[in-house]
């Protein structure tokens, strides 16, 4: 399975997955539909199947143009969000497997940004790959996002989900907002190395509009504050030792950075 990144509208990202034996595609959380299509019209194939995270405009904004050009397309998306994404026919819940290129992603639920948020992951096939995660906007590169229609106890479980996964995971988060997160993080963890060095590193990368993502989710727990809701500096920092409440504060000050 190959993913191809694709940029969008300002600041979001598509990914497309690719099939090459079958020269079918996925694609997860297409925001707008051009690219998508030229990418298509490159690779010579057809698109099998659109992967929504949540009904968000800017990840469901090409929904209904790609099922006009690929009318036999199959869309998925959270069991909670029914009605909100257009054209969905499969409605998932927490534990459910999609199969594509020969490859199974589960399906998790991760509520907070919105109430029916879910993010697929792929675990790898053999010891030397990645497992592919893609989360949507539950957790970006250097942050999370904002609570729209969940809580902050919410979204302590859902990136509690995600950091239980291997630190080689590949993160495909939707939007490329590492370099503003990673100058808050430093705000509430200037002590921490990991962070600097990462911060230095993504500076340089931007400066030369190269994109940060994906991001590895071992460079996220070391250095994204949002993971990290129980660290002894970060708790310090924030006044507390409750971890949600922890988190919850870290939220408020990244809401008004």
């Amino acid at each position: 399975m190959q993913i191809t990144r694709l940029p969008a509208l300002t600041d979001n990202y598509i990914f497309v997955l690719w099939d090459e034996t079958n020269r079918q595609g996925a694609v997860v959380d297409p925001a707008e539909a051009d690219p998508v299509l030229d990418y298509l019209q490159q690779v010579g194939g057809e698109l099998v199947a659109i992967f929504n995270t949540h009904h968000h405009g800017d990840h469901v904004g090409a929904n209904s143009v790609l099922m006009q050009h690929f009318p036999n397309l199959t869309v998925y998306g959270g069991a909670e969000d029914r009605g909100r994404i257009p054209g969905q026919k499969v409605f998932l819940w927490a534990g459910d497997r999609i199969e594509f290129a020969q490859r199974s992603a589960e399906v998790l639920f991760v509520p907070g940004h919105t109430r029916a948020h879910i993010a697929y992951y792929f675990p790898p096939t053999t010891p030397h790959e990645p497992g592919e995660l893609f989360c949507g906007d539950t957790l970006f590169a250097g942050g999370c996002g904002r609570l729209f229609e969940g809580t902050p106890s919410q979204m302590v479980h859902s990136l509690g989900q995600l950091r239980q996964l291997p630190d080689s995971t590949r993160v495909w988060c939707a939007h490329e907002y590492t370099l503003n997160n990673l100058k808050f993080a430093l705000t509430v963890d200037p002590d921490n190395h990991p962070l600097q060095e990462r911060y230095q590193q993504v500076q340089q990368a931007r400066q030369q509009h190269q994109a940060t993502i994906p991001s590895l989710l071992g460079v996220e727990k070391q250095t994204n504050p949002f993971l990290r809701w129980d660290s002894p500096n970060l708790q310090q920092a924030m006044n507390s030792s409750d971890p949600v409440q922890t988190f919850s504060r870290l939220r408020g000050k990244k809401d008004r950075f």
